[in-house]
């Protein structure tokens, strides 16, 4: 994995938090010669990275005559807002993006970041949690766990190993990634790492990159512990991307867990971010997933789920089947009668009261 790849998890969180506090001054449009250099550039950068060289010389050809619509004054955000949406239509590919970001300065695929960045790096994964948003234990002795992106996995895994300590006990997981953009394949393999008995060693996913014609494979590791044996529901959406995809569709192919809520969005072609010169950058997908079951992946169509619902009930309808199937196993009368309890509650969207006053 490059160090761009691996940033990009972390780059579009700080961003995003950036914006919401400071609106920088609105770039001046760029002139006729800029947008011609930026063109130029595009086009070599494409030509020698895009995962499809074929589909890259179609684009080249294309692409000129859609950006001379666009008008002479055009400022640099809008212009890189307007050639995105282009290459995605040209390309068929959702990884293309284009941004504004004068700060960006383009590194060599193998660049080692420097001691600084990594603390760096290591203070903003702690803002940002690890990219856990929720752990959390539902009535019924099930666990949810909101995991919004992949982070390095050098960095997350303290935090992945604390999440999954405090879910060990639950009789079931609920793994919400409707929110899951995606991040780094290294991560997700990590990820899943605790999801399959020690020494159940699981090949989960390759990526091929053309530029290099070199295929790296990406395994569970017998490093990470706790292990997780229990069911596994996974919630996706249509805003699940890229390594969230990945990880639901290794669930899926892996036979490990049932996939429940909509399609996804259906971007399997990992990328890395090139200087296009005036403040614009371009992150072209280099390389693209080969899942070794499939043999395949799920770029354009996305992963479907085993039970199609809209994202907004996949929690309550995977709870629902957790309980009837725990309700159905107990053996306890009293524990049966319970779960039957919390089934009916949550089959009408409902929970349990909090008692706050002292007991009696």
């Amino acid at each position: 994995m490059t160090r761009s790849q691996l940033l990009a998890f972390i780059t579009a969180s700080t961003l995003a938090c950036a914006q919401a506090f400071a609106a920088p001054p609105e770039p001046p449009a760029l002139t006729a010669q800029q947008r011609a250099e930026v063109m130029k550039t595009l086009s070599a950068k494409l030509s020698a990275n895009y995962v499809f060289p074929d589909v890259a010389a179609q684009i080249n050809a294309a692409l000129p005559a859609k950006v001379q619509a666009y008008g002479a004054a055009v400022p640099a955000p809008e212009f890189a807002s307007l050639i995105s949406k282009d290459l995605r239509a040209l390309g068929h590919d959702k990884h293309f993006r284009v941004f504004f970001d004068p700060e960006f300065h383009e590194e060599a695929p193998d660049a080692v970041p420097s001691a600084a960045d990594m603390e760096r790096q290591r203070a903003e994964m702690g803002q940002l949690g690890f990219g856990l948003e929720k752990v959390q234990r539902l009535p019924g002795n099930v666990a949810y766990v909101e995991l919004r992106g992949f982070g390095p996995p050098d960095l997350v895994g303290p935090g992945y190993a604390a999440a999954m300590t405090l879910v060990n006990g639950s009789d079931a997981l609920i793994l919400d990634l409707r929110r899951n953009g995606g991040g780094a394949p290294g991560a997700v393999a990590l990820w899943m790492s605790h999801f399959f008995a020690l020494g159940d060693e699981r090949h989960l996913n390759d990526i091929y990159t053309s530029s290099t014609g070199k295929t790296q494979q990406f395994w569970t590791t017998a490093a990470v512990s706790p292990r997780y044996s229990k069911p596994v529901y996974v919630l996706i959406s249509a805003r699940t991307f890229s390594g969230g995809e990945e990880c639901a569709y290794d669930f899926q192919t892996q036979k490990r867990a049932v996939l429940v809520g909509q399609t996804t969005g259906g971007g399997a072609n990992a990328g890395d971010r090139f200087a296009l010169g005036h403040g614009l950058v371009i992150n072209i997908p280099t390389a693209r997933a080969i899942n070794p079951i499939t043999q395949t992946n799920w770029e354009g169509v996305g992963v479907k789920p085993d039970i199609d619902v809209p994202a907004a009930q996949a929690q309550q309808t995977a709870y629902v089947a957790i309980l009837k199937t725990l309700a159905a196993q107990a053996k306890d009368p009293r524990d049966a009668g319970r779960l039957k309890e919390l089934l009916a509650m949550a089959e009408k969207g409902e929970s349990p009261t909090p008692i706050y006053e002292m007991r009696q």
